[in-house]
């Protein structure tokens, strides 16, 4: 094997990982979040969670990838230790469909004309030019993230054969010929080469399909071949090990029972088919190992170790916390942990996560408006420290929330799940300015109560006709983000005219008991304070509004929106702007 070789097998592999990683990523952007969104929603049952398991990885193609999300969902508090083992067996049994589909590259040339279709040789330019078309003329993201793991599973099927070209030389060289025999005579030694060679490359998918190319050009009898899938297995576990080292015991705890899951399944496995072959000889085992036999080697490891471990699922998890012992100051988990950077390998289901904070956000924006208006008939020192403390935690939301948006915005995502962040990002200020001024009425309250004033009757039912249209247009504007609900969102706008109405009326009411001797000065200046903080807060909710309905044309030109309406020109903007003006009438 001279330096040329060297360089195509390098070349091969290559191709053969970003194939691999293309497809992964382009089958990730096809589910949008869905399948994780799923697993985090799992119950206890184990059954159902090894199916999931199974389903999600042989869709995803990477088990690695569900172990990692299954580390960040306990890390986060979204799931617990014991629901995680069972899907952990799933992923390990759906992760062999890679293996599957690599075998079809060792479809012979004498095999049937029907059967030739489904050689790699034949398929693969195929859908390597659809995938292209699809990609580069295609405005769709699903059809484009479909051409994009068509043109992956291409890259990853030339690679192959890239790999499988450039050892063909091996199948003559003595000394490649002594190193599978050193594997065929001491299994432990396949074993662990198997594990290292997965370690570093973090993918028992491609180790398995780097094996099947080389069964393509090499003899490689089962005797070295079954021990290397067993290393395999053990060695697609080191990629959750890595990412459990900065989460919490119980995220730690799931990566170790990944491990515990392999390393049991491959000693007992390994145990009894080494015992019976001491004891009967298999005559197979000097025979060559085909790319379709590494498949079947591969799955039958898989399912006859989660047949015997299925059962034991507690103990797994009783070992695994016996191994790791909870810290006496153990981290407590809270509703930010689930913006956990795991997730980012997964910019839709990260996108998901956000926009429910977001929703959190915004409905403890009008909880602060709701407690606060409370205050202005009857101050309470308790009541607003609790306002106090609920602004400080919107204030925490938009830190974190926005600081992790940006992350998202830094990750190759859809098209859908950037509009939805750049929503977002847009929205999260707005909504903390809300709290901001919701404190301000508090204030105004305390206030009133501390200099021992109070406004007059008609102050008062003015007052309350303005905050129940301003209580209105938060309910509306909150529950349009949250269910994205563009009929709703064009309610608010109309409402907000209304309330900008409402703050004239008082004002000029005001100023007319002023002039009469029946107000002062003083609850003047209070009203003024409350009559600015609810228009600004009508002011936010539109400029949420605008923003939710600007984007949904793909759009931003929020001002421009803003302006079309103002200018009257909606007739179903003008009906209802009469609508709520009759329902918060002033007189």
């Amino acid at each position: 094997m001279d330096i040329f070789s060297i360089l195509g097998l390098i070349g091969g592999l290559a191709l053969f990982l970003y194939g691999m990683d293309l497809m992964g990523d382009s089958l990730k952007k096809l589910a949008g979040g869905k399948l994780e969104s799923i697993l985090a929603r799992l119950t206890s049952n184990r059954f159902k969670g090894f199916l999931l398991g199974f389903i999600v990885t042989a869709i995803i193609q990477s088990s690695s990838a569900t172990t990692v999300m299954l580390v960040g969902f306990v890390n986060s508090g979204i799931m617990k230790l014991g629901q995680t083992i069972s899907i952990i067996m799933g992923a390990n049994i759906g992760t062999t469909v890679t293996a599957w589909l690599l075998s079809t590259a060792d479809i012979g040339d004498g095999a049937a004309t029907v059967m030739k279709l489904f050689k790699p040789d034949s398929f693969t330019p195929i859908l390597a030019a659809v995938g292209l078309l699809m990609t580069m003329m295609s405005k769709n993201d699903k059809k484009k993230n479909t051409g994009s793991m068509l043109i992956g599973f291409a890259v990853l099927m030339f690679g192959m054969d890239a790999m499988s070209g450039a050892v063909e030389g091996l199948k003559d060289n003595e000394a490649f010929t002594n190193i599978l025999t050193m594997f065929s005579n001491n299994p432990i030694m396949g074993i662990i080469v198997g594990t290292l060679f997965t370690a570093i490359i973090q993918s028992s998918s491609a180790s398995v399909g780097v094996l099947q190319a080389l069964s393509l050009t090499c003899i490689i009898p089962y005797s070295t071949a079954i021990p290397v899938i067993l290393g395999q297995n053990i060695g697609t576990t080191i990629t959750p090990i890595i990412s459990s080292i900065s989460g919490n015991t119980e995220s730690r705890r799931v990566a170790l029972s990944c491990l515990y899951i392999k390393m049991i399944g491959v000693v007992v496995v390994c145990g009894i088919f080494y015992l019976l072959n001491h004891f009967i000889g298999f005559e197979f085992m000097a025979q060559r190992a085909t790319a379709f036999n590494i498949a079947v080697v591969h799955t039958l490891f898989n399912i006859v170790s989660t047949v015997i471990l299925l059962p034991f699922c507690s103990w797994i998890e009783k070992l695994a916390i016996k191994t790791i012992k909870s810290k006496e100051k153990e981290h407590k988990t809270d509703i930010f942990d689930t913006l956990d950077e795991r997730f980012l390998s997964v910019p839709a289901f990260a996108v998901e996560k956000c926009k429910d904070l977001v929703g959190n956000m915004a409905m403890l924006s009008v909880e602060t408006f709701n407690e606060a208006v409370k205050l202005v008939d009857k101050f309470s020192t308790e009541k607003f420290r609790d306002i106090e403390e609920l602004e400080g935690t919107v204030d925490k939301y938009e830190d974190k929330t926005s600081t992790y948006l940006v992350k998202i915005a830094a990750t190759q995502m859809s098209a859908k799940d950037s509009k939805v962040v750049t929503e977002l990002l847009h929205c999260i200020g707005d909504i903390e300015r809300i709290s901001d001024h919701a404190l301000n009425i508090a204030k105004a309250g305390k206030e009133i109560d501390d200099k021992k004033i109070s406004f007059s009757s008609k102050a008062k039912e003015d007052i309350s006709i303005i905050t129940a249209a301003v209580t209105e247009i938060l309910d509306i504007t909150s529950n349009a983000l949250i269910s994205d609900d563009m009929e709703l969102a064009k309610r608010v706008e109309p409402l907000e005219q209304v309330v900008d109405r409402l703050k004239r009326k008082i004002k000029n009411g005001h100023i007319s008991r002023l002039r009469q001797g029946d107000c002062t000065m003083e609850l003047g200046f209070i009203l003024s304070d409350l009559l600015t903080n609810f228009e600004r807060i009508s002011d936010h909710c539109s400029n949420i509004a605008a923003c939710l309905i600007e984007m949904s044309h793909d759009s931003l030109e929020t001002h421009e929106y803003l302006n079309n309406l103002k200018a009257g020109g909606v007739e179903e903007f003008s009906k209802m702007y009469e609508e709520y003006k009759a329902k918060y009438y002033i007189a």
